[in-house]
């Protein structure tokens, strides 16, 4: 099949790479020729010509997008042209905090106690109602720590107003969370579902540094517990492709942090952990093909993140166990250039390999 991706990031790189073995063809509709994915198959610029968005549509069978920032409008208009998995209100509801949330309570998923936040009053009340310590989220655009302020104290209520520049946002009560976790799934347009491991996660700055897979001390209960929450929303939502949920753990429950509908940076781990990775899934349950296994192939395996800088990268393919990935991307401050999977049979393997590659992590 002829698969278009909106974007053509790392994401849609690696989209790619693991649909050409299957005997697809892939185009995107980039931002530049000099995009991570501009040489993995056809691109066209988009230049805000609507043309373009028509070509780029009649030139796929099927279409997929990358972020859940994608111009919804874009997708509204190409689904009068051809399909896009997944569907509209998969990208609706996960672009927005708001109706994110309200999708949770529907559902009975907890998450963090939040109010609505449109102006500088509203901010002052919610953080009366709500107390601190809490986070103030623009409603949309927030991505690797950006679009957030924690409130430790009311004398910063006016400074978190202006550094999200006054925009539409929520106020969400802070969670006193063990760590952070993260379930990816993936739904075929048969309905069928499978799972991944729930994986560790460890940020710095807003942006996730290293996952460790599957997450150490897991009970069954709480993996069941997550792929219940799991279930619930690609059903609601009708879901096709890979969607991932971000959660805390607390000494009691799980709560759910955000929503993301598409592959993940914390999945990234399964290209070489697992039967078949988070790429090569969403590419089968767009495709109507069969959905891959989601085991693990080795008894752990870790993902770090390469950012701001490329470092030693001599190190990384020097180091037992290690597979390296770079997105052919310029240097910058807090970019994702690559990633680093580790695979490895047992803890003491993994640690080892992961301080090796420490000075990749802050």
């Amino acid at each position: 099949m002829k698969i278009g991706v909106l974007g053509a990031g790392q994401l849609g790189r690696m989209l790619a790479l693991s649909a050409y073995p299957l005997g697809h063809q892939m185009s995107f509709l980039a931002l530049s020729e000099e995009d991570p994915s501009s040489l993995l198959g056809k691109t066209f610029i988009h230049n805000n010509d609507p043309e373009v968005v028509k070509k780029f549509a009649s030139h796929s069978d099927v279409i997929t997008y990358e972020s859940e920032n994608t111009d919804i409008n874009i997708v509204n208009e190409i689904n009068n042209m051809t399909s896009v998995y997944p569907n509209e209100r998969s990208l609706f509801i996960s672009q927005h905090r708001i109706r994110e949330k309200e999708l949770l309570n529907k559902l009975g998923i907890p998450c963090a106690p939040y109010e609505i936040v449109n102006s500088l009053v509203d901010l002052e009340v919610a953080v009366k109602n709500i107390g601190v310590p809490s986070i103030l989220k623009t409603t949309i655009d927030g991505y690797d720590g950006k679009g957030q302020f924690l409130i430790t104290s009311e004398s910063q209520i006016n400074q978190a107003w202006k550094v999200l520049s006054g925009k539409p946002s929520v106020l969400e009560g802070y969670i006193n969370f063990k760590r952070e976790l993260s379930l990816i799934a993936v739904r075929g347009i048969d309905s069928d579902i499978k799972f991944y491991p729930l994986v560790e996660n460890s940020h710095h700055e807003g942006i996730l540094r290293l996952t460790i897979a599957p997450a150490r001390n897991v009970s069954d209960s709480i993996q069941n517990k997550a792929e219940d929450y799991m279930k619930s929303i690609l059903t609601e939502i009708e879901h096709v492709g890979v969607l991932t949920i971000e959660l805390f753990e607390t000494d009691n429950d799980l709560v759910v942090n955000e929503i993301a509908p598409r592959v993940h940076n914390s999945g990234h781990w399964t290209i070489e952990g697992a039967k078949t990775s988070q790429f090569e899934n969403h590419i089968r349950a767009i495709t109507k093909s069969p959905l891959g296994q989601t085991n693990c192939i080795n008894k752990y395996s870790a993902m770090i993140n390469i950012i701001g800088t490329h470092g030693a990268i001599e190190k990384i393919l020097k180091t037992k166990n290690t597979h390296l990935h770079l997105y052919n991307k310029k240097e910058r401050k807090d970019r994702k250039l690559g990633h680093v999977t580790i695979t490895a049979d047992s803890i003491k393997d993994l640690d080892s390999s992961i301080e090796t590659l420490k000075d990749f992590l802050p």
